[in-house]
């Protein structure tokens, strides 16, 4: 084994602390080896203001997976939400680590649930799958964009130009701000984005050592629901930016999906439960994608298809 390792990782604190989760472990698995930590700034990152949905996929992942490639750092540590589900010649993606809660959360300055939010209430979200989710049940309130790390959003959420604001509780918790939750959103309600809550490893293909290694790190049920979460959203062919929710679970060896597609303005809501075998977590997906078209959603998830 590699006596020295460069794990590289965005530079916000969430990131910073989901990568020190992983390198904790890994350190534990190799105690003899040097391991660090190199900070490199996504595309994202790098345009904190700009419109997400207008950057394309792999905003928060293609400079990482660029330094991995360049040898610049020999692993490196996602949100497995982030990474889009094409996958990057060169490199091998592995789900590391038990998930944290896939749920959305709802924090507000009146600490009310979603029902109880007052007409015109303006809530921030950077996901439009999140706004899509959430116009089906509140048509009379305004979500609006919003960027920032987690940190920024909760201070917006209280401030002159937010009312509130929708983020993943898996951050929440990580960063210790459970606390600032006004309510955890049913999947029902807003469907997860596949894969939240889950961390992943990317490490060059050809690096046969270290991919044993991280190998180690694997959840096999986290690892079989976020497989079948994003074969919904690979089978739509394309990345995080689509209204496609999905959340699976695990139970013994029975995997059971749930997935939903949301036109933007909210007006129905396509949605789908599957369940099926934990070796075949990629058919389970494929098979729920196609529930979803089976019910009308084709003009949402296959937009080309629908022009």
């Amino acid at each position: 084994m590699s006596t020295s390792i460069r794990v590289g990782t965005r530079g916000s604190r969430l990131a910073l602390v989901q990568t020190e989760a992983v390198v904790a472990a890994l350190r534990s698995l190799a105690p003899g080896s040097e391991i660090t930590v190199e900070k490199v700034r996504s595309e994202g990152d790098k345009q904190p203001d700009a419109d997400l949905t207008a950057m394309g996929v792999g905003v928060f992942t293609s400079a990482l997976e660029a330094a991995l490639l360049e040898g610049r750092i020999d692993m490196a540590v996602h949100s497995l939400k982030d990474l889009p589900t094409t996958p990057t010649p060169g490199v091998t993606v592995l789900t590391v680590m038990e998930r944290e809660d896939a749920r959305d959360v709802l924090i507000d300055r009146w600490g009310k649930t979603l029902l109880d939010l007052p007409e015109g209430a303006r809530i921030g979200t950077s996901s439009p799958r999140r706004a899509a989710q959430l116009r089906f049940g509140r048509k009379d309130v305004d979500f609006i964009p919003i960027r920032g790390n987690v940190e920024t959003r909760v201070a917006k959420a209280g401030g002159q130009d937010y009312d509130g604001v929708v983020l993943a509780a898996a951050g929440l918790h990580r960063l210790g701000m459970a606390a600032e939750v006004a309510e955890y959103l049913s999947p029902y309600i807003c469907t997860p984005a596949p894969g939240q809550g889950a961390l992943a490893v990317q490490v060059r293909a050809g690096d046969e050592e270290l991919v044993a290694m991280v190998r180690q790190l694997t959840h096999a049920p986290t690892a079989a629901a976020v497989a079948a979460e994003r074969a919904v959203l690979r089978a739509a062919g394309s990345g995080c930016q689509l209204p496609i929710g999905a959340l699976a679970s695990v139970e013994r060896d029975e995997l059971s999906l749930f997935a939903t597609a949301t036109p933007s303005d909210g007006s129905v809501s396509y949605r789908v439960e599957v369940t099926g075998g934990t070796d075949a977590p990629e058919l389970v997906g494929q098979a729920a994608y196609q529930g979803l078209l089976d019910q009308g959603a084709g003009e949402i998830v296959q937009p080309e298809a629908g022009r």
